[in-house]
């Protein structure tokens, strides 16, 4: 049986405990599960945070993203050695909040491009790191979940394809992939042959509406999407991912120039919807 889980970047990419009632609120909604960005320094914050979570009878997964001094499909041996270690810190944070699942495009930096098509060397590059970091997943019991993101963010995974890929070429059992509608939506033919090409390693899934607002006021194919996934029997976590400026630090980071809905809006109503295609598709 699929999980539905909201990620809390609606509000801050800061792990504090400002976050505490909107976890809260997202538990009364009727949420299994929050999703955090590991990226604050605060280490404490995140088993006191990860705490507050389990006390509340919900789970936690968790996602960040790659900087460009730690890339792990930088030439320098160097950098890709940070990004090995920075992989593993986040790891470790995600461990601390009993997170079993972290997410995001941890492949290669975000928004960092090359004045190149992805070649094969990187993909060499990104396996290697990614299987170092697979080991240390799996002593945590945490599964990566890499996600292809759209051309104006990434370059080296775009599609399912790619993703297959490299994910192939990682070879590790903790090393596995997600789905995200937002970018898929950009970057796939059609969602449904998207999600068949990626299903045999698919671990993770993002609900995201075109635009990053309320999931169902867009032109994301929603039936398309949640009829593949039950033909291929998905049962993990299907996680809204919205945005707004309600943390400008982050929101500037990403490109997220104005307030698409409001954050509550898209939590309950997004929640509906994942319920409706839910009972329709029998997940």
């Amino acid at each position: 049986m699929t999980k539905v889980g909201f990620n809390v970047l609606a509000w801050s990419a800061v792990m504090s405990d400002e976050l505490m009632p909107i976890i809260d609120r997202l538990k009364e909604i009727g949420y299994d599960g929050v999703e955090f960005f590991v990226g604050s320094a605060d280490d404490a914050a995140y088993q006191r945070i990860g705490k507050h979570v389990q006390e509340r009878g919900l789970e936690a997964t968790t996602v960040s993203v790659m900087s460009k001094d730690e890339n792990p499909i930088d030439p320098s041996s160097a950098v890709r050695k940070k990004a090995i270690d920075r992989l593993k810190w986040l790891i470790d944070r995600s461990h601390a909040m009993q997170a079993k699942v972290l997410c995001g495009p941890l492949h290669s930096a975000h928004a960092v491009f090359a004045q190149h098509a992805p070649q094969d060397n990187e993909y060499g590059w990104a396996a290697e790191v990614l299987h170092a970091a697979g080991e240390h997943a799996a002593q945590a019991d945490v599964t990566l979940g890499l996600e292809a993101l759209n051309r104006f963010e990434c370059y080296l995974c775009n599609t399912m394809e790619q993703l297959t890929r490299l994910i192939k070429q990682t070879d590790h059992p903790n090393v596995k992939a997600m789905f995200d509608t937002h970018h898929a939506n950009i970057e796939e033919k059609k969602l449904s042959k998207a999600i068949e090409t990626i299903a045999p390693l698919l671990a993770h899934v993002h609900i995201s509406e075109n635009d990053r607002g309320t999931p169902g006021d867009g032109h994301v194919p929603w039936d398309d999407a949640f009829s593949a996934l039950a033909d291929i029997h998905y049962d993990g976590w299907l996680t809204i991912e919205a945005f707004s400026r309600n943390d400008p630090a982050f929101a500037n980071s990403i490109g997220v120039w104005r307030e698409y809905s409001k954050p509550w809006d898209i939590a309950e109503q997004g929640f509906a919807l994942i319920h409706q295609m839910k009972s329709k598709y029998h997940l």
